[in-house]
C-alpha cells in the first residue's frame, strides 16, 4: 500500500500526536483530579476538531505540493475528512459504552478523566497496529475487502435491532471473567489502580474500569477499522483520520455524558452508515461511489437522527 504524504508529514503526524498527549498527561494532570464541566468539554472539543482541521489543509498543502496537482490534493484532503467524520461518529458508540461502565461502577467523575486518558493511549496503540496488519492483509488478499464490507453490514443490522435496548454489564462475559482472575476491593481509593485489604494487595474498581475501557477499544477498533478502508487505502490516511478521531474521545465524552439523553436515536444513524460504508466495500468492484458522495451521506445520516432525536426527546415533549 503507497501513500501520497511525504515523509516529512509523518513526522509532524508523530509530532502532534506526542505534543497532544504531553498535554493530555502532563499539563491537565498538574490540574489534579476534578469533575468536567460542559464548558470545558465543549472548548477542548471545538480544540480537538480544530486541530483536526488545520491538519487536513496542511495535508492538503503537502499533496499538492509532492504531485503538482489540485485535483489529487483536493481528493486526498476529502478522504481525510469523510474517515475522520466516520471515526468521529463511531466514536459515538464507544462513548455511550463508556458511560454505561461508569455508572455501572459509580466511577466517581473526578477520576472518570484519568481513565480516558490512558484508554486513549491504548486506543492509539492498538488501532496502529491493526491498520498496519488490515493494510497488509487488504494489500495481499483484496477479497479481505468483502470479509470487512459483509462483517459492517451485520455489524449495522445488530446495531439497529439493539439500539432501544437497554444496555446492562450485569451479565457482561468479560466483566464476569476479569472477577474471576483479579480479587477486587468493593472501595476506591483515589485514583489509584491497587490498594491493600487485610494485608493483600488487591485492585480497586478503578483497575476494573480500566480493563474494560481497554476491552471496549477492542471490540470497536474491528468496527472502525474496515469502515475507514471503505474510503481509502491510503496507510497515511487511515491512520491519521483514526488518532486524530480518538485524540479528541475524552473532551467529547464529558461533552456527550451531558447531553446524552437528547440523542437517544443516533444508534439508529450510526447503523444506517455502518450498513452504508458495508455495502459500498462489498461493491467496491462493481461500482465506486465517489468520496464527496459517501461524506455527503455520513454528515445527512448524521443530522437527520440528531435533529429527529432532539424533536422526539422526552423532555421536547
Amino acid at each position: 500500500m503507497s501513500t501520497v504524504a511525504p515523509v516529512w508529514l509523518w513526522l509532524v503526524f508523530v509530532a502532534i500526536v506526542i505534543a497532544s498527549l504531553f498535554v493530555d498527561f502532563v499539563v491537565l494532570k498538574k490540574q489534579g483530579a476534578h469533575e468536567v464541566g460542559m464548558k470545558e468539554a465543549l472548548n477542548w472539543s471545538l480544540l480537538w476538531v480544530a486541530l483536526s482541521f488545520v491538519f487536513n489543509g496542511l495535508f492538503w498543502w503537502a499533496v499538492r505540493d509532492t504531485t503538482g496537482s489540485v485535483a489529487v490534493a483536493n481528493e486526498k484532503s476529502l478522504e481525510f475528512l469523510t474517515g475522520y467524520l466516520i471515526e468521529k461518529s463511531l466514536a459515538v458508540d464507544n462513548i455511550f459504552v463508556f458511560l454505561m461502565i461508569f455508572t455501572y461502577f459509580a466511577v466517581p467523575p473526578a477520576f472518570q478523566k484519568r481513565v480516558l486518558m490512558i484508554g486513549i493511549i491504548g486506543a492509539i496503540v492498538l488501532r496502529t497496529i491493526m491498520i498496519l496488519v488490515g493494510g497488509w492483509l487488504l494489500s495481499q488478499f483484496h477479497w479481505i475487502l468483502y470479509v470487512f464490507g459483509g462483517f459492517l453490514v451485520l455489524t449495522g443490522i445488530k446495531m439497529w435491532w439493539a439500539a432501544d435496548k437497554e444496555g446492562t454489564l450485569d451479565d457482561n462475559p468479560a466483566l464476569r471473567l476479569l472477577r474471576r482472575v483479579m480479587p477486587v476491593s468493593k472501595h476506591y481509593d483515589g485514583e489509584k489502580f491497587w490498594t491493600v485489604e487485610n494485608g493483600k494487595k488487591i485492585a480497586t474498581p478503578l483497575m476494573m474500569v480500566i480493563a474494560l475501557v481497554a476491552l471496549t477499544d477492542v471490540i470497536f477498533a474491528v468496527d472502525s477499522i474496515p469502515a475507514i478502508f471503505a474510503i481509502t487505502q491510503d496507510p497515511f490516511i487511515v491512520l491519521t483520520s483514526n488518532v486524530f478521531a480518538i485524540l479528541g474521545l475524552r473532551a467529547m465524552y464529558f461533552l456527550l455524558a451531558a447531553v446524552a439523553g437528547k440523542f437517544h436515536l443516533l444508534n439508529y444513524g450510526l447503523a444506517v452508515i455502518l450498513v452504508f460504508i458495508g455495502s459500498k466495500m462489498m461493491l467496491i468492484d462493481v461500482f465506486k461511489i465517489p468520496v464527496a458522495v459517501s461524506l455527503g451521506v455520513v454528515v445527512g445520516i448524521l443530522a437527520i437522527t440528531m435533529l429527529w432525536s432532539v424533536k422526539t426527546a422526552p423532555n421536547a415533549r
